[in-house]
This record gives structure tokens, sequence and C-alpha cells, in this order.
């Protein structure tokens, strides 16, 4: 009996052997049916790649490496050489060892230029079949656009003056399966380039230059606040109250403590908790989330700036701004000066300083202010053709004539001051008119680049806000007024005297790199799933 067990398990192996080595070899020879399983047709171009494939593996080349060490880099190697003159060579015993993508070939029989591509810059590549031996130098030219080599060889400059490497060695160090858009024509498709960004960087490198200015940018703003004594922090993504700002939120839904969540709106109630804490200058660089449109200034997720200081007020934030976003534009881009959205910027000089009232009157010649009955304020409003709700009080209808009127003519760089209580629930009372708050938003090219304002430090105060903000018609106010008691019993506690602003780095980003929309500036913006291929 055990010898007959024994043969069927010996049996069950063999089969189960068998269903492996040909399950292997299926995947060794179905990259066609691999892809056709992604998109059908398969074009021509790309079953002949995929033909080239087939009979590297059969080859035994490997396609995809674990390491490739380099010394040096593309951008290094046109500094330290670029002063050669046409034809000189470098000691030939010198070798560099390069790696980067393959973006052209031009072949001339036993000899063939390519063009590499690495994160720093791209160069020319020189092989020559006596230099790497008959059977490389044809599995060279087997190699694709697209393909990620390894090289190493001595550095020339051609006669006619194009730097290159004359290749000693080379290796494939990963393959491309996909073809690239064609180079000249690049990829001017924007939905593709969204969606596909790793493609935008490959063949438009301006791209690849957007996003290091906003590298820098934000390097720039550590450095700048540091320096001048902040403190990062970090603050929760997850709230149980979404506060800080009127928008509407994302909401999620936390199994384990079975209560609703909402992805921030906007980090304010905790920073402002640090400084009650006793942080007296903090900041983050935060990710907000806001379930709201998109256009070319709005996407449901982006990059915040918002800083506390104790002890200050909104006039101190307003010398500070200025200060800050004049370094952190020349850090990042080097210059001062900008074309955005065919509006040209300047830096430079002192920033005009305007309150909100005055800007309305000097836009548009009229006088909408809180010495006007309600009644008055709507007819002006009905006279100019702005549609206000029954539910707007004095301060919502007055800043519905700047929204409409002022905001898209503040091109240069404007500080707008003083904004109704209604439109500023968490800013302290201007003492000269009770109506106003000491809130100030910075504009160029149109947009709203900061909001800021002295923080509302008074308990009583802020508890009469919420209420208001509960009670209102208005959705994301309802929402966004829910009366956070937690915060109200830190405010209880005693918070100093506070400057607090929030600067949209994505909107500056527009401005500093000149792009025209948000979507230029963010990696990988949102966007409308794809249907199933």
């Amino acid at each position: 009996m055990d010898d007959i067990k024994k043969e069927i398990d010996d049996l069950k192996m063999q089969e189960e052997a068998e269903e492996i080595r040909l399950n292997i070899e299926n995947i060794e020879n179905s990259e066609a049916e691999y892809l056709l399983e992604l998109e059908t047709p398969i074009s021509e171009p790309l079953r002949i790649k995929l033909d080239k494939i087939k009979d590297q593996k059969k080859k035994g080349n490997e396609l995809y490496k674990a390491k490739f060490i380099t010394n040096t880099s593309i951008k290094t190697l046109h500094e330290k050489f670029g002063c050669l003159e046409s034809g000189e060579k470098t000691e030939t015993d010198v070798i560099y060892s390069i790696a980067g993508r393959i973006m052209a070939f031009r072949k001339h029989g036993k000899a063939t230029f390519a063009v590499l591509k690495d994160f720093s810059g791209q160069i020319q590549l020189y092989l020559n079949i006596k230099n790497v031996g008959d059977e490389k130098y044809y599995d060279f030219l087997n190699l694709d656009i697209g393909d990620t080599v390894g090289v190493k060889g001595s550095v020339f400059k051609t006669h006619t003056g194009e730097l290159s490497i004359n290749v000693r060695d080379y290796e494939l160090l990963s393959k491309s399966i996909r073809i690239l858009p064609e180079k000249w024509h690049g990829l001017k498709d924007k939905e593709i380039r969204y969606r596909q960004r790793y493609l935008d960087f490959i063949v438009n490198p301006s791209v690849k230059e957007v996003f290091v200015t906003r590298i820098k940018m934000i390097e720039a703003f550590r450095k700048f606040l540091t320096s001048k004594g902040f403190l990062e922090v970090e603050t929760p993504m997850l709230q149980s109250i979404p506060g800080g700002a009127a928008a509407k939120p994302f909401i999620t839904h936390h199994n384990a403590l079975n209560m609703e969540l909402y992805l921030r709106i906007a980090p304010e109630l905790y920073l402002k908790r640090l400084i009650i804490g006793g942080f007296e200058k903090v900041f983050e660089i935060n990710r907000n989330f806001r379930n709201e449109g998109i256009s070319y200034k709005h996407n449901p997720e982006f990059t915040m700036l918002e800083f506390y200081q104790a002890f200050a007020d909104y006039n101190d934030l307003i010398a500070l701004t200025e200060e800050l976003l004049k370094y952190v534009a020349k850090e990042a881009s080097g210059k001062l000066k900008f074309n955005y959205r065919d509006n040209d910027i300047d830096f430079e000089g002192s920033w005009d300083k305007i309150t909100m009232i005055d800007s309305i009157k000097k836009f548009t010649g009229l006088n909408v202010d809180f010495d006007k009955s309600i009644y008055e304020l709507r007819n002006m409003a009905d006279k100019s053709n702005l549609k206000i709700d029954k539910s707007f009080g004095k301060g919502k209808i007055i800043n519905e004539f700047f929204d409409n009127f002022v905001q898209p003519k503040l091109i240069k760089p404007t500080f707008i001051k003083d904004y109704p209580v209604e439109i500023s629930p968490l800013a302290r009372k201007s003492p000269k008119n009770p109506n106003l708050t000491e809130r100030f938003e910075l504009f160029m090219g149109g947009e709203e680049i900061a909001n800021a304002f002295s923080e509302l430090i008074d308990p009583k105060d802020q508890f009469e806000r919420f209420k208001f903000q509960v009670k209102s018609k208005d959705e994301e106010e309802r929402i966004t007024g829910k009366i956070d008691v937690d915060f109200l019993k830190a405010l209880e506690y005693g918070m100093p005297p506070t400057g607090g602003e929030g600067i949209g780095i994505d909107r500056l980003a527009m401005i500093i790199t000149e792009c025209s929309s948000i979507r230029d500036v963010v990696l990988f913006p949102l966007m409308r799933q794809e249907k199933n291929i």
C-alpha cells in the first residue's frame, strides 16, 4: 500500500513540475499576450519590439539589472569638458561611468552614435565595433529608444563640436517595452501629459525644470523661516471636526473607532493649539483637501504653507510676507520679474497696501461701506448686476463687489486689508471698526496667494462666531463652523496675541514658473478615472 501511495505522490510531483515548466514557457513567450490584456490592437512597431525581447531572452540576456555604479553625471561632464576644442580627446585611461535612457540612434555601419539622457542632461555616445567587439556592438544595435543603459568610456569632442563618450563597455539595465512619443513633436496632449507625468518628464525637459524650481521654492521657505526662529511641525490630516477655513471636506470613516473623520481643509486650529502650549513660532508645509471643483487654479489636493507667530499682528506679517516671497522667488528662480497668464508681475519695490473698501472705491468709484443700509447695498449690487443671496449681510455684499470688480485687476503684488467680520470667523476684530477684522489677503496676477490675520484669541467671541456659522444657509460654513469644543477649551487657557498666515504654494509656483494652470505645477494632479482597457 505504501509503495502505491509513494508512486501516486511521485506522479503528482511530476505533473506539478510539468505545469510549472509550461507556465514559465508561456510567460517567456507571451509578451504580446500580456500587452493584449492592457490594450488592443498592438501596433506593428510594438510587435517588432516584442520580437526583439524574445530574442534577447533566448540568448539568456538579463533585461532588468539590480544595480549599476556611476562615478559622475552628464551635467558634470559638460561642466568639466565643455571647453574642449573640436576633435580634442581626454586621457583614454580615465574611464567615466554614467547611466541613463537612450533617446536617439544614428547608425553608420561599424560605428553608431546615440543620445543618452540622465536626470542632469544628455550627451552623445560613440560606439565603434573595434572598441566593444562584434557581439556587443550588434547587441547594441538591437537596443531601442527608451532603454536604460550603463556605459563606460572616455570623453572627447567630435569635429562638429559635440561632447561625446567613446564607449568601451555598456550593459542594458532596463528594457523599455513601450514606445516613447516622437521626440520632435513631443507630448502635447494635456490629458496624457498629466495622467502619464513620467512620459512628460522624459520627452519635455522643460517640465522637469518647473518642478525643480518648485522644489527649490519649498527649500527656500524652510530656510527663511527657520532662520527667523520658526519651528517646523506636523499636525493631523484626519480630523474629527474640519476647521480653519470655509470649504467642503472629504469624509471618511474610521472602522475601529466607528466614527466619521474628515481630511483636513486647513491645519489652523491645531497650529493655534501649539501657540497656546508655548511654541512662539511654528510653521507647517501641509497637504490640504477640499471637495470642490477643479479648474486652472483649483486642485482638490493642494499644498499650503501655514505659519503662526506669537506676540505679532497682521501688520507684522505684511512686512514678513513681502520679505519672505521676494527671498523665495529669487532663491528658486534667480529673478523677481515674471510673466503669468500674459501679465507682467514685478516683485521688486514696495508692494501696494490698501483696505478692501478703499480698493472698491478705487476700481469702481462706488462708496460701498458699512455706513450704507443693507437695502442701499442690495440696490447698489442690483444696479451692478451682482446676484446677492437674501441671507447675505453687509459684509458678504461688500465682498461680492470686491471679488467681481477688484480682484481680477490686482496684477502687481497687492495687500488687501481689513475684511468684514462676516467672512472672517477666525480673525480679530479691528479696534477702529467692529464690522471689520485685522485681516489681509495678498493678490498678484489676479489670484489670491496668501491669507493672514491677527488671530481671534477671545474664547467667547470665537464661540459666538462658530454659532453664527452653524446657523448659516451656506453648507460649507455650516460644516466648517461645527463648534470645536476642544479648541475653545484650549483658548480658555489663554492664547497670546498672535499673527497667522497661509500661503498657497501651488499658486505661487504657477507665477514663479510662469505656468498658466495648477496642473502644470502639481506632479500628479487629480484626473477623472480612465475607462478600463
